[in-house]
């Protein structure tokens, strides 16, 4: 299953068993009662925020959610390890593209292997004058997912720390420039800046507003030939638009070794002893 189904693949299995199309809405896109008021044809809907796939620890509000409450989410959700997922964002902005980005590192950590997302999401199905669904669709239910969590996907502060004194891997900065160079911070950040060597690498570059897609893989490639080869560390202010730029390296351009650090700079900048760069 490739990390990107296209709408016409998409449109030629609806309906098969074991496939579980997935609807991740933010509030800033109506949330459930967008969802309601149109969505692709058999998708449940899940609430990204509500639904809890990032759950806050301290002042790190972004990081992966323990065990026991992945393994009840997918399982509410009707995931099963034989269940193919289709993520299905709206395709409305690349804050949008990125929840669907950071759900499919969660279930890739977990040990699940069959997860895409629907290039072009929602909107664009819309586009191609294809119907809509109205209403609600009940998930069925599953069992307790047995997780497999996957060593490298995720990256704790310590092994980053780790990484920058052995200068083992490319740290690669999701946020914008303004970020990057210190001139503004999350709110529960501490400090601002970017952790020291990072290459910028806004997520927002690799998402093209005129379709609601991904750029193509030809642009994605050349956009990212900057990272040198090697290990990558991906992050961001919470985790959450670096899934962006986790998925392009990883999932789209193959990418071995592409790790996520969850609790990026809010969680970075908590211990004092920890450097930041700015500039």
């Amino acid at each position: 299953m490739s990390a990107l189904i296209f709408r016409e693949a998409l449109k030629g299995r609806m309906g098969q068993a074991g496939l579980v199309l997935v609807d991740l809405r933010l509030a800033a896109d109506g949330g459930r009662e967008s969802y309601l008021a149109g969505h692709v044809p058999g998708a449940i809907y899940s609430d990204y925020a509500g639904d809890g796939w990032r759950r806050k620890v301290g002042n790190a509000p972004g990081l992966l959610p323990d065990a026991a409450h992945l393994a009840g989410l997918f399982g509410k959700l009707g995931i099963t390890p034989k269940t193919e997922v289709v993520l299905i964002p709206v395709g409305s902005s690349a804050n949008d593209f990125a929840a669907s980005a950071r759900a499919c590192w969660t279930l890739k950590q977990a040990g699940h292997r069959a997860v895409s997302i629907l290039d072009g999401g929602t909107q664009g199905w819309m586009r191609a004058g294809w119907p809509i669904e109205t209403g609600e669709k009940a998930p069925r239910a599953a069992p307790l997912y047995p997780l497999a969590p996957q060593a490298g996907l995720r990256r704790t502060a310590e092994e980053v720390e780790a990484a920058l004194q052995a200068h083992s891997a490319s740290l690669v900065d999701a946020r914008s420039v303004s970020f990057f160079k210190g001139l503004e911070k999350a709110s529960e950040a501490k400090r601002a800046g970017r952790i020291p060597g990072a290459l910028s690498a806004d997520h927002a570059r690799a998402f093209d507003n005129a379709t609601g897609s991904l750029m193509p893989a030809e642009k994605l490639a050349s956009l990212y030939a900057e990272v040198p080869p090697g290990p990558v560390i991906s992050y961001c202010n919470t985790g959450h638009t670096a899934a962006t730029n986790w998925f392009v390296l990883s999932e789209v351009l193959g990418r071995p070794d592409v790790g996520l650090y969850d609790g990026s700079m809010t969680d970075w900048t908590q211990d004092d002893k920890r450097p930041v760069e700015t500039g």
